[in-house]
């Protein structure tokens, strides 16, 4: 026999949703009560996915799983339309040279030695013809050795005693030189906050790999290292604030946050019926360009981003003019009361067409063409170092003609009935309308971005913290994890050595709190000299 066919059966939403009610009366409690009514929420939401105009399983897999590339000839190409210009150029492209393997150079943090040749110096007679005298050639022959070792390492000094067998006084010999009398040193410190802020490792992994090395390091131990450390880069993490605050394009956006503490403050709140004002925790990056070196800012708590971008322009001198703000459309994101250049991401209106492209190839293909041109001639001006303003008209003089011609097709769908509104497709469509003059303000605006792709990258930092450690367990704990995080990745972006920049702040805190200005990222290196110089006699 066959394997029996099971029947779908049609259930209305709001049918569910009144039994759902009526199990609130019932044997269940509160707590059971509450996971089957955002279990049937769920359920009722994939189904109204599912039933929308243009939706597919494709879209739906990409709605929960994201997807893996959003790139336009990899878009194209699986809607079934022929590659793009682009993929073309990059297969006539020859294939760069290089052997695959990491250069010697790139080893900048290794400690290097000379060797010299045993039998021969410059001058020497040639051991092979007899005849010519050798030179040293300006490279020399290079071999890397990589090593494994903990994290943390730690060095045990056995002090010898001796004790008198008549009086009983002990004799003990004296430390090397250098030796304090504190267990962690700097270093200790500023790897465990470069291991769970930079690298994402949860305390009780690094714990775990440490105790597997012979070396512990509790937990407990480690927390308390990140938190007095934390109070010895608060003057530089101030100094960041204040100096993004005076940039002429802020970025800014949100990513989801748990906070323990705040989280069971909400649970007892709702239980006993009080209103919150705001039951949601994020963590906002913020990102200061448009200067000579970037300043990324954390900044993790019930506030949104655009909140947390008004604190920062509180700072702000007041003879400059207003910046230009790039985010997406979403108001939570404005910062209130300051005035700011408003311009939206085109990555963000460019994706609506991207979720769409299999059920509207042909449409999508004109669009995601033109956005590919505009992007084209960015990174173009971007290669040939072109200042803002010279920026600005190589874009009014090469994007807005495509984007011109982009608009008038998107009225043409529209007045002409060519789409269907509440399509995937039409929502996309009217997004890009609604917001065209923020998402093209980079026609208008000098150095306005075309995107705010860096400030997502960032993000990125917090999404790693959430998705090892799962959560902060105090508002003091997401604070301390925004410092680190936003001194750590501002070196990044600087192409610095974050190692070296946190060691430097945390062995010389006086000198910091003096003068942060003094102790950023792109200049540390002078004060470090200088405080680290003898002191003439």
């Amino acid at each position: 026999m066959g394997k029996k066919q099971r029947q779908p059966r049609q259930v209305d939403s709001a049918e569910l949703a009144v039994i759902v009610e009526r199990t609130k009366t019932g044997a269940l409690g509160e707590e059971d009560f509450v996971k089957l009514k955002a279990a049937m929420d769920t359920l009722a939401f994939v189904t109204a996915e599912l039933q929308a105009k243009g939706t597919s399983l494709e879209r739906l897999r990409r709605l929960l799983f994201g997807a893996p590339t959003e790139k336009t000839d990899a878009v194209l190409r699986k809607a079934g339309q022929p590659a793009g210009r682009a993929q073309h150029q990059a297969e006539e492209k020859a294939r760069a040279p290089g052997h695959g393997r990491t250069a010697a150079a790139a080893y900048t943090g290794a400690s290097r030695e000379k060797v010299a040749h045993a039998s021969l110096h410059g001058g020497d007679a040639c051991q092979g013809c007899l005849k010519g005298k050798v030179y040293p050639l300006k490279e020399p022959s290079v071999r890397v050795r990589v090593k494994g070792m903990a994290p943390l390492v730690a060095t045990v000094w056995e002090c010898a005693r001796l004790r008198c067998n008549l009086c009983g006084e002990v004799y003990t010999a004296q430390a090397p030189e250098g030796v304090g009398e504190e267990k962690y040193d700097e270093t200790a410190v500023a790897m465990t906050g470069l291991l769970k802020y930079g690298c994402g490792l949860p305390f009780h992994r690094i714990e775990k790999l440490q105790a597997g090395l012979g070396i512990p390091l509790p937990a407990a131990t480690q927390w308390e290292l990140v938190e007095a450390g934390a109070s010895k880069l608060q003057p530089a993490f101030d100094e960041f604030l204040n100096q993004a605050a005076q940039a002429p394009v802020l970025h800014n956006d949100d990513t989801v946050m748990k906070v323990l503490a705040l989280t069971r403050e909400q649970v007892q709140a709702a239980a006993e019926g009080a209103p919150l004002k705001r039951t949601g925790v994020h963590t906002s990056g913020l990102l200061a360009v448009g200067q000579q070196h970037p300043i990324a800012l954390f900044f993790t708590g019930r506030q949104h981003a655009g909140e947390n971008l008004a604190d920062v322009l509180r700072q702000r001198a007041a003879a400059l003019s207003a910046p230009i703000q790039m985010s997406d459309a979403q108001t939570a994101n404005v910062p209130g009361e300051f005035a700011t250049l408003w311009a939206n991401c085109l990555t963000h209106a460019r994706r609506g067409f991207v979720d769409v492209a299999t059920d509207f190839p042909a449409e999508c293909t004109h669009v995601l063409e033109a956005f590919r041109e505009v992007y084209r001639v960015d990174a173009v001006a971007r290669k040939e170092g072109l200042t803002p303003a010279q920026r600005l008209a190589r874009h009014q003089q090469e994007s807005r003609p495509v984007l011109d011609g982009l608009k008038a097709w998107l009225e043409e769908q529209v007045t002409q009935r060519k789409v269907e509104p509440n399509s995937g497709l039409g929502q996309a469509i009217t997004y890009l309308r609604k917001h065209w003059e923020k998402l093209t303000l980079f026609l208008r605006e000098e150095g306005a971005p075309l995107d705010n792709n860096v400030c997502e990258r960032a993000l990125k930092k917090a999404i790693l913290h959430r998705k090892n450690a799962l959560f902060y367990q105090t508002l003091n704990g997401a604070h301390v994890g925004d410092v680190f995080m936003s001194l750590i990745h501002t070196v990044e972006l600087c192409e610095g050595n974050p190692f070296d920049y946190l060691v430097a702040l945390l062995r010389h805190p006086e000198a910091v709190a003096q003068a942060p200005g003094e102790w950023m990222p792109w200049n540390y290196q002078q004060a470090l000299a200088a405080a680290d110089a003898p002191s003439a006699s």
